[in-house]
C-alpha cells in the first residue's frame, strides 16, 4: 500500500477502484483500514474509487502525539489535506464511531469539500465519552506515569502501532514522557466535556449547520445507542435514518451481527450513494 507525507506525517492509505466519484470511509476506534475493507470493496464494485487510510496514531501510520485541537478534528484535516493531494475533492465522506465523529469534523471544518455523508453507529452520551476517553487517552497517561515512554511502548496498543510501523518505537521514546502526558489529557478533556451533546464532537447546532445530504445508521449498544443516531438523524437538515439493527444491547460495544449485515449496510450506502449523485451531480 502507498505512504505518502501528509501535514509532516507517514499516512498509510489504499484507493480501491479505478473510475467514478470519489469516497472516502473511516473505520471506528483506532482500527487499522481494513476496519472498512469489506463494506470500501462493495462500494468501490458499485462504480467509486474509494479511499481508505490509517489514520496518525493507528495502523501503519506515524504516531504523534501533538496538537492544539482534539484528535479527531486532526484526523479530519489530514483526510482533507490527503484527498486534495488525490485531486479528489469534493467527496463522499463516511464512518463508523470514531471514523463517523472524522466525517461530522471534516463536514463542519471543509463544508465546500462534501458532497454527501455516510455515517453509521454514531457516538455519543456520557457513557461513553468517558468509556472513550479512558480507553484512547486515560490508559496511556497512567502508563506514562507509572513507567515513562517505556511504559507506553509497552502497552498492547503502542506494540501493535511499533510493529506495523517500527519507527514509531524512536518516535515514542524521543518523546518527553510530561509533554506525552499532557497532549493526551488535552485531547481526553474534548470526550470529557462533550458528554452531554447529541454526539461527541459536535453540538445540536453544529449539527444543524451541516446541509449535505446525510444518510445515517445508527448503533445498537451503550456506546453507539441507537437513541443517539435517531437524535443526529433528526438534527442534520438533510438526513434520511435506516435502522439495520433494531434490538438494542446492554454490551459496551456490540459487534454480534455486524458481518452478517455488511452487505445490507453496503445496499443502503450505495442506493444512497446514486439518489443522491443524480440528485446533484458534481
Amino acid at each position: 500500500m502507498p505512504i505518502t507525507t501528509i501535514r509532516g506525517v507517514h499516512i498509510n492509505y489504499q484507493v480501491l477502484g479505478e473510475h467514478g466519484p470519489w469516497v472516502a470511509l473511516s473505520p471506528g476506534g483506532r482500527r487499522d483500514l481494513s476496519g472498512v475493507m469489506p463494506l470500501a470493496t462493495q462500494v468501490a464494485a458499485a462504480g467509486y474509487r474509494v479511499l481508505l487510510h490509517d489514520r496518525r496514531n493507528c495502523g501503519a501510520s506515524d504516531v504523534v502525539i501533538e496538537g492544539d485541537e482534539s484528535e479527531y478534528e486532526i484526523w479530519a484535516d489530514d483526510l482533507y489535506a490527503l484527498l486534495t493531494q488525490l485531486q479528489a475533492l469534493p467527496a463522499y465522506i463516511g464512518g463508523s464511531s470514531a471514523g463517523c465523529r472524522l466525517s461530522l469534523l471534516f463536514a463542519l471544518r471543509h463544508p465546500e469539500a462534501v458532497r454527501a455523508l455516510l455515517l453509521w453507529r454514531v457516538t455519543g452520551g456520557p457513557f461513553a465519552a468517558q468509556r472513550l476517553a479512558h480507553n484512547y487517552y486515560g490508559q496511556f497517561i497512567e502508563a506514562a506515569q507509572q513507567g515513562g515512554m517505556p511504559a507506553v511502548c509497552d502497552t498492547e496498543f503502542f506494540r501493535e502501532r511499533i510493529a506495523s510501523n517500527p519507527a514509531n518505537r524512536d518516535r515514542l521514546l524521543g518523546m518527553d514522557a510530561q509533554r506525552f502526558i499532557n497532549v493526551m489529557a488535552h485531547w481526553r478533556e474534548y470526550f470529557l466535556r462533550d458528554a452531554d451533546l447529541p454526539v461527541i464532537g459536535a453540538s445540536a447546532e453544529a449539527l444543524g449547520s451541516i446541509t449535505v445530504p446525510t444518510c445515517v445508521i445508527p448503533g445498537n449498544d451503550r456506546t453507539h445507542p441507537r437513541r443517539v443516531g435517531e437524535n443526529a438523524s433528526r438534527l442534520l437538515p438533510n438526513s434520511e435514518l435506516h435502522i439495520l439493527m433494531p434490538q438494542d444491547s446492554e454490551d459496551d460495544v456490540a459487534t454480534a451481527g455486524w458481518d452478517e449485515k455488511q452487505g445490507e449496510l453496503a445496499s443502503i450506502f450505495i442506493a444512497f450513494l446514486k439518489r443522491v449523485s443524480v440528485a446533484s451531480p458534481v
